[in-house]
């Protein structure tokens, strides 16, 4: 048993959805999608993304998102909390901003190109007890909530202020266009004819503490795997994301039968949704209800840990199923897909992140009891 029990305390999001957690959370359950085709980014390809439209840089938004989730905190700073960020590309799209422009390297800030930049600039905006970041491609932000869970339980820190962060960049648009996986429009996670993800971009906020209020929701359990099968690919029987779902069944005392709710990795791409369906169906039968959001919201690749981990936790709250959009001839049909936005009892929900490498994390939420 952990020393500390682990609890979701406030948190905030940007994404191509809305500009706010609750907007977030009624455009999936309205099938309203943030994704638009754009056809100037591809030689002669139309390509789904989902942009942020930015009134501000993307350092005033994520200094906002920040300050928002400590005014909604009983805190009064951040000089006690460590900072945990989780992104795929870092700096990447401002480096990329400035190269374009100058055709050189010369003004290029090192400090503002890593992954450690997102650090970088809040630490220039807030007090924070010390910070780390983590780049493990899809399951980054994940990895950095499971941080969070592992050194509040073992009472090295009170409090954890996690960030998901990706920004667009050609550099990652390009990278996914020669996999072939981009779509042309929204993207239908498990459906028969799905054709491809939405690279996206997104920040969301969660602050992690041993203690809670009447709305926190706790995280119960975190589960990692590496299924070592392709750099690129997961294993088509998905012994990966089986395991690190069990691994965080196990990790929270939970059994199977109480999971009430999956949000899937759900990329929309072939091998993920097939492998992942059978990983869900091995595991869980037909019991839980299972969507993915990404249709709505994108694939934030770094963020997308933590925006998706926001959702179970506004799911939790709200005692709200979030539905799938765009699903209409399911690939597998075990799975007790939801189409609908559905207000049930919900006890405990299950988030998966599965990356590249093959290195997949599961977070398990539930009501406190």
């Amino acid at each position: 048993m952990p020393a500390y029990r682990v609890f979701v305390t406030a948190y905030d999001a940007v994404c191509a959805a809305s500009d706010s957690p609750e907007g977030i959370f009624d455009a999936i359950c309205e099938h309203r999608t943030g994704i638009t085709s754009y056809n100037v980014l591809l030689d002669e390809k139309i390509v789904a993304l989902g942009k942020i439209e930015k009134e501000f840089s993307i350092e005033e938004i994520l200094k906002k998102t920040c300050k928002k989730v400590l005014e909604k905190s009983h805190l009064a700073d951040f000089s006690k909390t460590l900072l945990v960020v989780g992104s795929s590309v870092g700096g990447m799209q401002k480096t990329e901003e400035i190269f374009f422009a100058s055709g050189s390297y010369a003004h290029i800030n090192p400090l503002l190109h890593s992954i450690n930049a997102i650090a970088y600039m809040l630490n220039q905006h807030f007090i924070f007890k010390d910070d780390i970041s983590f780049s493990t491609a899809c399951t980054s932000s994940a990895n950095a909530i499971g941080y969070g869970y592992e050194v509040i339980s073992k009472g090295v820190y009170d409090s954890v202020l996690v960030i998901g962060f990706d920004t667009l960049s050609q550099t990652t648009i390009q990278g996914f266009n020669a996999l072939g996986v981009l779509a042309s429009d929204p993207c239908s996670p498990f459906d028969s004819k799905r054709s491809g993800m939405n690279v996206s971009e997104g920040i969301a906020v969660l602050l992690l503490e041993n203690q809670c209020d009447a709305t926190g929701i706790e995280l119960l359990g975190v589960g990692y795997s590496s299924d070592a099968h392709h750099m690129a690919h997961p294993s088509p029987h998905g012994e990966g994301a089986f395991q690190s779902m069990k691994n965080a069944l196990l990790c929270a005392n939970v059994s199977a039968n109480a999971i009430d709710y999956i949000n899937a990795h759900g990329t929309g791409t072939l091998a993920n949704d097939e492998s992942e369906a059978i990983a869900i169906e091995t595991l869980f039968g037909n019991r839980p209800y299972v969507s993915s959001t990404k249709s709505i919201t994108g694939h934030t690749l770094g963020a997308a840990g933590a925006l998706e981990a926001m959702i179970c936790v506004m799911a939790l709250q709200k005692q709200i199923i979030p539905p799938n959009t765009h699903l209409r001839e399911p690939e597998n049909k075990t799975l007790n897909f939801l189409y609908e936005a559905k207000a049930e009892p919900l006890h405990y929900a299950l988030s998966n992140s599965l990356a590249f490498g093959g290195n997949n994390t599961s977070l398990l939420f539930g009501v406190p009891q």
